[in-house]
């Protein structure tokens, strides 16, 4: 069975950003992964909850500029290059190395009507072989993500195969791709075909899940997850397999849908109110 990690900006939404991992423990997760830990707690703070917890952190997004505004990522644009470098410089990196999470999320942010997407490719490119390089010094990986565009209009990165080619063609060991099965559904189908297709490339560095339709828990609908899951053994993926969805009603009762081991959740509530 994959290891699983809790997305904590989409799971336990029912408490406070600050709350959530004490949740994921209780519910048998030893991995949790986040959006922006940096827009919630100090990475001493965090490092601190988690090491008490002993939670690993395995993945977060490097600053994707003003999200309020729309803003999806910095590094397809010529224009943002200076400011897409020093938060990752000043903000992720330093964050990461502090909490002791070993690999980066970087979004490459949205297509302007106007924009030229070959001008966007090869920023992208030249952005990431950049990162690369300040990420190796520290052995820490990083990972692009294509993301569908029913969810997300205009986003730069939508298809496996534009994602595996940019990796290719920086070839660099500690880049790869996140392959969100619920984005890979949404956008070319055949899920099932597309990890046999690239998971053994030994590019996909994470793997996250949700339901279709809804992006809720990853039980029934359209995406056979137990296959998948059993799939993924079988092709010796050993990432982490981040549980990015909005729960149905409450993050344990969805847990209790779809769990592999449900004793933990059972385990875990009992746990939990304890120490509330």
């Amino acid at each position: 069975m994959p290891r699983f990690s809790a997305n904590l900006s989409w799971l336990y939404s029912e408490v406070p950003f600050p709350d959530r991992a004490m949740q994921a423990a209780a519910d048998g997760f030893s991995a949790v992964e986040c959006l922006f830990p940096y827009q919630e707690l100090s990475a001493q703070e965090f490092y601190g909850q988690l090491t008490d917890l002993a939670l690993d952190l395995v993945l977060f997004n490097t600053p994707p500029g003003n999200w309020a505004q729309g803003e999806r990522g910095l590094a397809i644009h010529e224009e943002r290059q200076a400011e897409f470098r020093q938060s990752f410089l000043e903000v992720a990196l330093p964050y990461a190395l502090a909490t002791h999470c070993p690999r980066l999320h970087i979004m490459a942010g949205l297509m302007g009507q106007d924009d030229s997407p070959q001008r966007l490719h090869d920023t992208f490119l030249e952005n990431l072989t950049w990162a690369c390089r300040q990420a190796a010094v520290h052995h820490l990986g990083l990972v692009i993500e294509p993301i569908n565009p029913i969810d997300m209009p205009n986003y730069f990165l939508t298809h496996q195969a534009q994602a595996h080619a940019l990796v290719q063609a920086i070839d660099a060991t500690n880049l790869g791709v996140q392959m969100d099965l619920y984005h890979c559904h949404r956008v070319e189908g055949q899920v099932a075909q597309k990890v046999l297709q690239w998971v053994p490339s030994g590019r996909v560095h994470h793997i996250q899940i949700a339901g279709f339709p809804g992006r809720h828990e990853p039980v029934g609908g359209d995406i056979d997850y137990p296959y998948l899951f059993t799939l993924l053994d079988t092709l010796g993926y050993a990432g982490h397999v981040g549980c990015e969805y909005y729960p149905t009603t409450t993050t344990r009762e969805g847990l209790l849908r779809w769990w592999p081991d449900q004793r933990k959740i059972h385990h875990g509530s009992q746990r939990n109110q304890t120490a509330i």
